[in-house]
């Protein structure tokens, strides 16, 4: 028994130690810390408690005299009372610490003291909402709407999917989803992380594997999760925005996947908008990796700054990604990767950056053209980004002497730019960039419109181009909404190509399909190459 108590004494200072550095997890530093720990803390409590209950209340203080002060610690600390069978184990503790007949004032003093201890960790139980308050505050959910609420909202809900099941003779086929206020959903969220997970690997699983989303559908899809406003809590956030990099990651940067984090980061500041004008969290709590100044920058919306001074907003961007990118060695945190990753939340600014190279009577900046290359290719050296740089300025320079006729030449337009070239001649990054300057060329050119559809139809030659061109236009046009451009014709002229493009694509997929389903040859299920197996 003294070998085991000692070796309680020693794991006991360290536990100390830890509960007052993190005094009532108030900082997300020390939430995460008391996270990580949370297991272990409780297997050192159940051990506590199988030593205390073998001694009186006086010997408790002569082996451990500081026991009240970490047992109140314990109870105050929202993180640790969440916890699994933590509470239980801790009012085991504080029953041991009782004295069963007290001698004198200081001992009858002592219990009051413990009782009302155990009155505040039982209260949480009854969910007493005039007593529960820190509680629910420091798990970030109102206790008001995450109880009661949320136990008549089920009863409701059950009562009215029973009613309807009599009603139908229970037909499963016509049964209710039990439904529950979005405010009881994200706080069942911020109690159980995994559902959250599951829900966000969920939806954007369901955002790119249909290649025909538009980003309307998109939103709208993620406005009925409630992610985005689930995301306001910071660990939430975290979780969400380390799906979109870890499916970044195995995509190679899909342009699916960037334009759903797209949509969700938009989603994400206007509900944080939304919810508090003074935001209770710092962004870089959001954002720990990233420069705060760059936050700050990229967190302006476009319609937010005066047309007139968006070249100076993304020469900062610009100068200030650069500079991290450049000055961060090789294997540090993240690289260049975290940077795009960043950018890549707030990529209109990139769209941007490209219309402003095309249509600027001044001559391309070094620091436009370096982030449009960065933001199409962030793993490029910076030997191979300048080289990018300048094949890009020379297909900028072919445009913009065109720029302002109107009568163009669709088939030498395409040589201008070089989209006629042998395969291979330029990088792929080069290549996407060409194209996403010459389209968009035909959507700002006075006499682009003449000219679109003939361009499209021999860029569009197959479906892999022909998702890439209808991805641009959905974008554009999505775009343009957000930031209230008035630019009627423009929007009508990339809608209509939109359609026309999208028509296409459903009738060739059709066609393909009935093609193979009508072939006399093609392969039964039984057997496929699966049947070899």
């Amino acid at each position: 028994m003294a070998h085991k108590l000692a070796d309680l004494s020693s794991e006991y200072e360290f536990w100390m130690q830890k509960l007052s550095i993190w005094d009532q997890a108030s900082t997300l530093k020390t939430q995460q810390d008391t996270c990580v720990h949370l297991s272990q803390f409780q297997e050192f409590l159940r051990r506590m408690h199988e030593a205390l209950k073998e001694m009186n209340s006086k010997t408790i203080i002569e082996n451990f005299p500081t026991i009240g002060q970490l047992l109140a610690k314990i109870s105050w600390n929202p993180f640790i009372l969440a916890y699994d069978e933590t509470p239980k184990i801790l009012i085991w503790c504080l029953y041991c610490l009782m004295n069963k007949e007290p001698q004198n004032s200081g001992e009858t003093k002592y219990n009051s003291w413990i009782q009302s201890l155990l009155s505040h960790i039982l209260s949480a139980f009854r969910m007493d909402m005039k007593e529960v308050g820190l509680f629910c505050h420091g798990l970030g959910y109102a206790p008001a709407d995450y109880c009661p609420r949320l136990l008549k909202n089920m009863v409701s809900s059950l009562v009215s999917e029973l009613r309807e099941n009599h009603l139908n003779g229970f037909n499963t086929q016509k049964r209710k989803k039990i439904h529950l206020p979005a405010v009881a959903i994200i706080c069942l969220w911020r109690r159980h992380l995994p559902s959250f997970e599951r829900a966000a690997l969920h939806l954007v699983e369901k955002l790119i594997s249909t290649e025909t989303n538009s980003l309307h559908r998109v939103e709208c899809c993620l406005k009925d999760s409630l992610l985005p406003q689930a995301a306001c809590h910071p660990a939430l956030f975290r979780l969400v925005d380390e799906v979109f990099r870890c499916a970044l990651l195995e995509t190679d940067g899909a342009p699916e996947v960037v334009a759903a984090l797209q949509v969700f980061t938009r989603g994400f500041l206007d509900a944080l908008e939304r919810e508090n004008k003074q935001p209770k969290c710092t962004l870089k709590t959001y954002f720990p990796y990233a420069s705060p100044f760059l936050v700050m920058v990229l967190l302006q919306h476009p319609k937010d700054v005066p047309q007139r001074l968006w070249c100076r907003s993304l020469t900062h961007i610009s100068a200030t990604l650069k500079e991290t990118v450049e000055s961060q060695a090789d294997g540090s945190h993240g690289g260049a990767f975290e940077s795009w990753f960043l950018f890549t939340h707030f990529g209109g600014w990139a769209d941007i950056a490209a219309e402003q190279l095309l249509m600027s009577d001044a001559e391309p900046t070094e620091a436009l053209l370096w982030l449009l290359a960065f933001s199409s290719s962030p793993h490029d050296g910076s030997q191979q980004r300048t080289q990018t740089m300048v094949e890009v300025k020379a297909v900028l320079g072919c445009l913009r002497k065109q720029f302002r006729s109107l009568t163009l030449s669709g088939r030498d337009l395409l040589e201008a730019v070089g989209e006629n070239r042998e395969p291979g001649i330029r990088t792929l990054t080069c290549q996407q960039l060409t194209r996403r300057l010459l389209l968009s060329f035909l959507l700002w050119a006075p006499g682009g419109h003449t000219i679109a559809q003939d361009v499209i139809t021999q860029l569009a030659q197959t479906e892999e181009m022909t998702r890439e061109i209808i991805g641009f236009l959905d974008q554009t046009v999505y775009r343009w909404e957000q930031l209230c451009i008035e630019a009627p014709r423009l929007g009508m002229v990339a809608k209509e190509l939109l359609t026309e493009l999208q028509t296409r694509a459903k009738h060739s997929s059709a066609h393909h399909v009935t093609g193979v389903r009508g072939r006399s040859d093609s392969p039964r299920p039984q057997d496929s190459v699966h049947s070899e197996v």
